[in-house]
């Protein structure tokens, strides 16, 4: 895997923030909010080929984002579901209509990158020059961070 930094980090957040509105969000009524995704799941295949690609990509930012395994396996199963449902005629539309699996996989991976502590570095390299230690520590000393994450590992 190619070597990251924070600013990639930064900028899967930030195009990750903008499928979350065109596919949930394009309008919003109070704390419901209609997309892409909403408009598109009436249109047979087409709204399937949307919510699984969009699902596809998402996974994939969360894979670059070196997002934990279970923020990566819940947006799966947001995108499994949203993308099952899409392919029942009707009564799936409908549920799909109001089902923001892209908004909820999106959440899921802004929240896991807000929560990991970024280090450009390996951490063989922070073990080696004792600033391991450091990175644990701000972690534990921050109840907003989870984790310690190795952008050249």
């Amino acid at each position: 895997m190619a070597r990251r930094s924070i600013k990639d980090i930064e900028k899967i957040w930030s195009n990750v923030e903008g499928v979350k509105k065109l596919s949930d969000r394009v309008i919003g009524i109070g704390p419901v909010g209609f997309g892409m995704d909403a408009l598109l799941t009436w249109a047979p295949v087409v709204g399937t080929a949307y919510t699984a690609g969009t699902g596809a990509w998402l996974l994939l930012q969360g894979i670059r984002a070196k997002a934990a395994p279970g923020t990566l396996a819940r947006m799966a199963a947001y995108m499994a579901l949203d993308t099952a449902t899409g392919t029942v005629p009707l009564a799936g539309d409908l549920v799909d209509t109001f089902f923001p699996g892209q908004l909820l996989a999106a959440k899921a991976l802004q929240k896991d990158i807000e929560t990991s502590h970024w280090v450009e570095d390996s951490e063989a390299n922070a073990r080696a020059s004792g600033e391991h230690e450091r990175h644990l520590e701000t972690v534990r000393n921050h109840k907003s961070l989870r984790r310690v994450v190795y952008l050249h590992d």
